[in-house]
């Protein structure tokens, strides 16, 4: 059973943090590179929909999964990667949800109002904390690799 909550966490990391690379490394460049703000803040917006929908549905999983393996362990004999990786993962979800009720509420506002310098300064909010979850993501991977 505990391969299967491994299975499923790991799963969810997956689609998280290859995601935020797929946006921030190949999607965002390019539209950011090719595209007029209408065009693009359009299409940002609506991308960032679908994605964000998914980031919902892997902090689920990472959560209950995450609890559920803690919850199997002494947490006094948990290797010290575990503990930073929890603390660093509840931190993107808090992050992850400014995002979602703040800036992105917004940005969603701005589009379908056409109020693109409004839409762009959303989305200019946006991006850098996405970028400081990519980098805590894989700073949680580091830990629960490295740090026993």
């Amino acid at each position: 059973m505990y391969e299967w909550f491994k299975f499923f966490h790991l799963g969810a990391g997956i689609v998280w943090l290859g995601g935020m690379a797929s946006v921030i490394l190949a999607l965002r460049p390019m539209v950011m590179a090719q595209m007029a703000p209408p065009e693009r803040l359009t299409l940002m917006s609506g991308v960032l929909s679908r994605f964000f929908v998914m980031v919902w549905i892997s902090i689920a999983l990472l959560l209950a999964s995450g609890f559920w393996m803690l919850s199997m362990t002494d947490m006094k004999l948990a290797p010290k990667g575990w503990h930073a990786m929890s603390g660093l993962g509840l931190l993107m979800c808090l992050i992850f949800a400014h995002i979602w009720f703040a800036p992105f509420r917004k940005l969603k506002a701005a589009v379908l109002a056409a109020d693109w310098p409004a839409a762009g300064k959303a989305l200019g909010q946006i991006h850098p904390l996405v970028v400081t979850n990519f980098v805590l993501g894989w700073l949680a991977v580091l830990a629960v690799v490295v740090w026993r």
